[in-house]
């Protein structure tokens, strides 16, 4: 458990679930940039701040093993996450990093399933499961996003999209594995789009995804698996978001990139 100045993490009390704030650099920063970004998020954040979320950062690979060195030797209390892996160990997979590399990296949390993944880069539903247990086998922790695109809202799909995404994502995992996942909801008609989902679609969002976890592993492990929102966060629509039911924290996307305003989301 994080600690530091006598601020230890708490979980939320209406939930007893930890809250996760994570940035999301996506193809953004050159280590040195990186490093500076997270010296004034560092320099930024109060140590209170420390005492109601977690805080993880996902550089791009090129950056993971200085912000590593960066984080540890300076005693930070952030979280080393990663944007993706590939779901084999070894072998002639050109451009691929394993979960093994990241873990070495000591990494904690693993973007799997971004819908930039599976829509630029054809990541299917089943690609995303092996990510995910590739993750798990690690000792890491994956953060599995899921979400529906304009036209599948307009006609109705979002429960059917939500429930194939996750059904299929943790269909091989046992019980235990499964509540220690983290689910991203990204509404991908709220990406990048300027378009924020309102605190009701947001805690709908999570509504769905738990029932069903819990259609598949029960209610004590939907009840343990934590709900982030992604989608065009701000410092002016986090408060009302996070307080959404079943809302848990955030995956935050070109927000991120800035010090002072992911701080304030993170203030939220």
């Amino acid at each position: 458990m994080f600690e530091r100045k006598g601020y230890e993490l708490k979980p939320n009390p209406k939930t007893g679930r930890y809250r996760l704030i994570s940035g999301n650099w996506k193809m953004n920063l050159n280590h040195l940039e990186a490093i500076q970004l997270v010296q004034k998020l560092y320099f930024a954040l109060r140590d209170v701040d420390y005492a109601y979320t977690e805080i993880s950062v996902h550089p791009p690979a090129t950056d993971l093993r200085p912000i590593q060195l960066l984080i540890e030797s300076d005693k930070m209390r952030f979280s080393l996450g990663a944007q993706n892996c590939y779901y084999e160990t070894n072998g002639a997979y050109t451009g691929e990093v394993s979960a093994g590399m990241l873990a070495k990296l000591n990494v904690k949390y693993v973007i799997v399933g971004h819908s930039e993944r599976r829509r630029i880069f054809g990541e299917s539903d089943e690609m995303v499961a092996k990510k995910i247990q590739a993750v798990f086998s690690e000792a890491m922790t994956p953060i599995l996003c899921v979400g529906e695109t304009h036209d599948e809202r307009e006609k109705g799909l979002t429960d059917e999209v939500l429930s194939r995404q996750v059904r299929i994502a943790l269909q091989d995992l046992t019980g235990e594995l499964a509540s220690k996942t983290v689910i991203a909801y990204e509404p991908i008609w709220a990406i990048g789009t300027g378009n924020v989902a309102t605190a009701e679609d947001a805690s709908s969002g999570a509504q769905l995804i738990r029932q069903e976890i819990t259609e598949m592993f029960g209610s004590s492990v939907a009840s343990g698996v934590r709900v982030q929102y992604g989608g065009s966060v701000t410092p002016v629509t986090a408060p009302e978001l996070l307080d959404a039911e079943g809302v848990d924290g955030f995956l935050v996307g070109g927000a991120s990139l800035d010090a002072e305003t992911f701080a304030r989301i993170i203030r939220a």
